[in-house]
């Protein structure tokens, strides 16, 4: 999963004026995926291309018990609950952004093959529906799509940016889905994929700075 990792930090930015920015809440949402790819590139977790592994992601992720664990995750999600909570003083938006860092395992469990784990350690978990490309795509375009509507219905600002966003969000998904895989893994591979994740935050700053918190009768917050 790659933009159904961010629904979770949508509706997170839309449930309360007390919640992280968006951009914040992007970076939570792809946190173990920026630990991955970085550590990756320093060999401490390795994947290798291998069309085999499913149909339509040809990765096998062989071994990542630092971030796609569970327990990985979690702790992951516990540092980012500290930094942003002491950042923005607030308990309640470092319990926000940490439970966003979390929603990573249990997404990637539905459409990861068996390569996940409790605690670094077989078993390996998985749904496995990048094997069915017609239950995977409906799911990930259905899942953001209904939160980013969410958070659009929920916040009040110019429109032009958050459609920019989703507009770069499905194009990246685009060629994740349907152009050239690669046909190594190594730095140009984790680079590539740390630099989507930069564009889109960078957008998500810049949608989270232009729109605001909105409560009944039409009222808004501008600290969102």
């Amino acid at each position: 999963m790659f933009i159904g990792h961010f629904a979770p930090a949508f509706i997170a930015a839309a449930v309360s004026p007390r919640s992280p920015r968006l951009g914040t809440l992007f970076v939570a949402a792809q946190l173990v995926d920026w630990g991955f790819f970085a550590l990756a590139t320093i060999g401490v977790e390795r994947m290798r291309v291998d069309p085999a592994a499913s149909v339509m992601v040809p990765l096998d992720l062989y071994h990542m018990p630092y971030t796609h664990s569970l327990i990985g995750a979690a702790l992951w999600a516990f540092a980012c609950l500290v930094v942003v909570g002491i950042g923005q003083r607030s308990l309640f938006a470092g319990l926000v952004a940490g439970l966003v860092v979390l929603s990573h395992w249990p997404l990637d469990w539905l459409v990861h093959v068996p390569d996940l784990t409790l605690d670094g350690e077989p078993p390996k978990l998985g749904l496995g529906l990048w094997n069915y490309p017609a239950a995977a795509i409906p799911l990930e375009l259905a899942v953001t799509g209904g939160a980013f509507a969410f958070y659009v219905r929920s916040t009040r600002g110019p429109i032009g940016p958050p459609a920019v966003l989703l507009a770069v969000m499905l194009a990246l998904q685009a060629i994740n889905w349907f152009g050239p895989h690669p046909e190594t893994a190594g730095l140009f591979l984790y680079t590539q994929a740390l630099l989507a994740f930069a564009i889109l935050t960078a957008l998500a700053v810049w949608v989270g700075e232009n729109r605001w918190f909105q409560i009944r009768g039409g009222l808004a917050f501008s600290d969102q």
